[in-house]
C-alpha cells in the first residue's frame, strides 16, 4: 500500500490567518472555504474601517503643520485659525511627528496647548472640551490630548480647505 501524501498549508490575509493540513484535496477545499467566508468579511470590515493614509496625511498638511526634532508646529500663521482649529492642528502635527518616530510621543499636555495657542487657561481648557465633546481629541493620562481618528478625518476634508483657502 502506498503512503498518502499530506499537504500543509498556512494562510495569512490581513490580521486572519488559517492553518490547514490533510490530504491535498480536502486542504483545498478548506482553503477555498476560507478565502470564500473570511475575505468577504474583511473586505466589508475594512470599507465601515475609518483608517488614516500617513502618506496622504503628510501631503495633504504640508505648508500647514510641520515636526522637527525640537517639537511640532502649526505653520499657518495663528490669526488664520479659530482656538479650536489650531489645538488640533497642533494635535495632528504631534501625531504625524509620532508615528514618523521622530516624536516620543503624539499627544500634548494641556500646558504645552495652552502655550502654542498663546491663550489662558480657562480658554484653553474650555476648547479642549469642546474637542473631547466632538469626538475630535481625546484626553489621555496625566492631563495629555490626543487627535482622534475620526479629528484627523475631519481636519482633512472640513479644516484643511477653509486653511488653505485662507492662505490663497
Amino acid at each position: 500500500m502506498s503512503e498518502e501524501k499530506k499537504i500543509e498549508v498556512h494562510v495569512k490575509y490581513g490580521d486572519v490567518e488559517g492553518k490547514f493540513s490533510g490530504d491535498v484535496e480536502g486542504v483545498w477545499t478548506a482553503v477555498n472555504r476560507f478565502f470564500s467566508q473570511i475575505v468577504p468579511r474583511l473586505e466589508v470590515v475594512s470599507k465601515a474601517m475609518l483608517t488614516i493614509d500617513l502618506s496622504k496625511l503628510i501631503e495633504d498638511f504640508e505648508g500647514v503643520v510641520a515636526v522637527a526634532p525640537e517639537g511640532s508646529c502649526v505653520l499657518v500663521p495663528r490669526s488664520k485659525l479659530s482656538d479650536s482649529d489650531a489645538l488640533a492642528l497642533n494635535l495632528l502635527a504631534a501625531y504625524i511627528g509620532h508615528k514618523l518616530g521622530i516624536l516620543s510621543k503624539g499627544s500634548l499636555s494641556s500646558k504645552e496647548l495652552q502655550a502654542k495657542l498663546g491663550k489662558d487657561v480657562k480658554t484653553t481648557s474650555a476648547r479642549l472640551s469642546e474637542l473631547c465633546r466632538d469626538g475630535l481629541v481625546a484626553r489621555i493620562e496625566d492631563g495629555e490630548y490626543e487627535i482622534t481618528t475620526i479629528g484627523i478625518r475631519r481636519l482633512q476634508e472640513q479644516i484643511l480647505p477653509k486653511v488653505k483657502a485662507k492662505l490663497s
